[in-house]
C-alpha cells in the first residue's frame, strides 16, 4: 500500500527530526506501524474505523495486554499526526473504544540481603582478579551495577550515559529519560563515588574514544545485553537462585526507599515518572513495611483491655 507506506515514512521522519524521539521509540513505532501496513495489505481502507477495529481485535488474539497497549498507542499517535497535518478529516479513533482491562502485575524486586550478597561478590571478584584485564572488567562491572542501584535508572539510560553526564566534582548524574526528559540525581553513597572514580581513571582513554561512559571489551558502547549477561554471571557466583534483571534494581531502589518512609513524590521524580499513578504501584509491593506497621505500630497494641 503505497499511500500508507508513504505516510508512515513521513511520520517516522517527523518523529525523528521534529519530535527528536530516541532510537528505541522510533524502532518500536516502525515495527508497530509496519505490522498495520502488512495487515491492510492493499485490500483494506487503512483510514476506516472498521479496519482499525478488526486490527485491534487481531492484536488481542496474538499479543499480551502490555504489547497490545503499546501497539495501539503507536497507531493512535500516527493517526493523530495524520489529523494534525490535515491528511485526515475525521480521526477513526474518536469513535473507537480501545480501553480494556489490564492485569496489574506487581514489580518484582530483589530482597535487601540478596542485593548485599550480589554487591559483595562483585567486590570479591575484583580482589580475586588474576590479570590486569580481569581487574579492569571488574571495575567496570562494579561501577555499572552500583550506579544502576544507586539511582534507579533504566538500563537504557545507563548504557546511553556520556562522559559529560557524570559529574564527579559535584557527584551528580544527568539522566536522559523517556520522552527526551532530563533529570539530575545526586550520587549520595561514598562507595559508589569511589567505584565510579576508579572505573573512570582506569578507562579514561577508552571512554574518550568511545564517547560513552560505559565501554565494552571491544571499546564500544556497553549494550543492554552485556549488562544482563553481567548480572546473570554475578548472580550465579553469589548463589542467588532468583532470576535477576536490570529493571529489578530499579524496582528495588523504589521499594526500599518507600520502606524508609521517603515521600512517593520524591521517588516519582527520581524515577522520571511523568505520572504519580505509575509510581504508586510500589506502595503495593512494600509488604515488609506494612507488616512492621501492623505488628508494631497499630493502636490496638497500646490498649489495655480488661477481660472480665
Amino acid at each position: 500500500m503505497i499511500t500508507l507506506s508513504k505516510f508512515i515514512t513521513e511520520y517516522l521522519s517527523y518523529c525523528e527530526y521534529r519530535k527528536r524521539l530516541n532510537f528505541k521509540t522510533l524502532k518500536s513505532y516502525r515495527i508497530d506501524l509496519n505490522q498495520y501496513l502488512a495487515f491492510c495489505d492493499n485490500s483494506l481502507d487503512f483510514l476506516s474505523k472498521n479496519t482499525l477495529d478488526l486490527y485491534i481485535t487481531e492484536l488481542h488474539k496474538r499479543y499480551k495486554p502490555k504489547s497490545v497497549k503499546r501497539k495501539i498507542a503507536s497507531l493512535k499517535a500516527f493517526f493523530h499526526y495524520l489529523e494534525y497535518t490535515e491528511l485526515l478529516e475525521q480521526n477513526p479513533f474518536d469513535k473507537l473504544d480501545v480501553h480494556f482491562r489490564e492485569a496489574k502485575l506487581l514489580p518484582k524486586t530483589i530482597p535487601f540481603y540478596s542485593i548485599q550478597k550480589f554487591l559483595s561478590v562483585l567486590y570479591e571478584q575484583k580482589n580475586l582478579a588474576v590479570s590486569a584485564y580481569q581487574f579492569r572488567c571488574c571495575l567496570r562491572d562494579i561501577a555499572a551495577i552500583e550506579l544502576l542501584f544507586a539511582t534507579g535508572m533504566r538500563i537504557s539510560e545507563l548504557c546511553s550515559l556520556h562522559p559529560s553526564d557524570i559529574d564527579l566534582e559535584n557527584n551528580t548524574v544527568l539522566i536522559y529519560g523517556k520522552g527526551a526528559k532530563e533529570r539530575i540525581l545526586q550520587i549520595g553513597n561514598p562507595e559508589v563515588i569511589v567505584a565510579l572514580k576508579s572505573y573512570q581513571d582506569s578507562f579514561k582513554e577508552d571512554i574518550s574514544n568511545c564517547g560513552y561512559f560505559f565501554v565494552n571489551k571491544q571499546k564500544h558502547k556497553l549494550s543492554d545485553q552485556s549488562v544482563r549477561f553481567m548480572i546473570n554471571r554475578y548472580a550465579n557466583l553469589a548463589g542467588i537462585e532468583q532470576h535477576i534483571t536490570p529493571h529489578m534494581f530499579r524496582h528495588s531502589f523504589a521499594t526500599l526507599l518507600l520502606e524508609q518512609d521517603v515521600d512517593i513524590r520524591y521517588i516519582q521524580k527520581m524515577l522520571g515518572h511523568s505520572s504519580i499513578s505509575t509510581t504508586e504501584i510500589y506502595t503495593h509491593v512494600s509488604s515488609a513495611k506494612q507488616k512492621d506497621i501492623l505488628v508494631n505500630k497499630h493502636p490496638r497494641n497500646f490498649m489495655v483491655v480488661n477481660d472480665g
